[in-house]
């Protein structure tokens, strides 16, 4: 798969994990260009299994993504639509589209993620903030709008509804501890210790099989806006699916031919053995 022409981001591939880093001067501002491309990427990368992991990082020493480009709606129409006449915006529709990826998706935030920059890191599954360096906020009511890259839709569903109102209504900066603390974050780190962390986490998620990583995406999200009987019942499909494309069957006959399961080894170092147990594959 060629991973090069994007304008506004490179892609380096490096054992299943892709690093995407943005680069578009002066300030990475998200406009049609990076859509343009972020696109194209989502297009690649739910036909490549060969990566399993995104990690979506800046080379700019202030910024991960800017807010949306304000071309994005000055040009709107001022009269109100109704419901039927609604339709998705293009960086919502591009958003979501990065949200459903088959690959696990970290955003390694060590800059300012305002506004859509913010909406985007949401759209990840996963986000990590450098203390003293991540900066966010949604801006958007104080311009007259509300957040329209999924940030009025993603925010109570990762912080609750209270939170989420404090952070959009409160239209403030906010740093990495603070995101941690409200949940926007996984976790805040320490500037020197957000690129090893995140390597390792990335590295390590990439040894799973693809279709499995996929699959646990795939029952988590649809959980969220299920209710338990049938969020349970998403889980079995999607056991079934990961069943049928991994080598689950056979690493589980040859944990039951071996033992395994029983032996008190084994069970004081679960965290290393599901590594070396990815060497079962056939």
């Amino acid at each position: 798969m060629d991973y090069t022409g994007f304008k506004t981001f490179e892609v380096a591939i490096d054992n299943g994990v892709a690093a995407v880093t943005f680069d578009f001067p002066p300030v990475n501002v998200q406009g049609l260009p990076m859509l343009a491309d972020l696109n194209q990427l989502a297009q690649k990368l739910e036909a490549d299994s060969s990566v399993k992991v995104v990690v979506f990082q800046s080379a700019h020493d202030e910024i991960f993504v800017a807010h949306a480009d304000t071309n994005f709606l000055k040009d709107m129409s001022a009269k109100a639509v109704s419901r039927e006449e609604t339709r998705l915006l293009d960086l919502q529709v591009v958003l979501e589209r990065i949200s459903k990826l088959p690959q696990a998706t970290i955003a390694k935030i060590e800059g300012f993620a305002r506004g859509g920059g913010h909406e985007f890191a949401l759209a990840c599954d996963m986000r990590f903030a450098a203390r003293g360096k991540a900066r966010f906020m949604q801006m958007e009511v104080g311009m007259g709008i509300l957040p329209c890259g999924g940030g009025a839709s993603r925010m109570a569903r990762q912080v609750g509804l209270g939170r989420a109102l404090e952070i959009v209504l409160g239209a403030r900066d906010f740093d990495a501890d603070e995101a941690e603390a409200y949940g926007t974050v996984n976790r805040a780190l320490d500037a020197e210790e957000i690129a090893p962390f995140v390597d390792a986490l990335a590295r390590r998620i990439a040894r799973w099989p693809a279709a499995s990583i996929n699959a646990c995406k795939q029952a988590v999200y649809a959980s969220i806006d299920l209710p338990i009987a049938d969020a349970l019942r998403e889980e079995a499909y999607w056991l079934y699916q990961s069943t049928s494309q991994t080598p689950a069957l056979k690493r589980f006959q040859w944990a039951d031919d071996q033992g395994a399961q029983f032996d008190m080894d084994n069970q004081r170092r679960w965290e290393d053995m599901v590594v070396d147990i990815q060497d079962i594959n056939d």
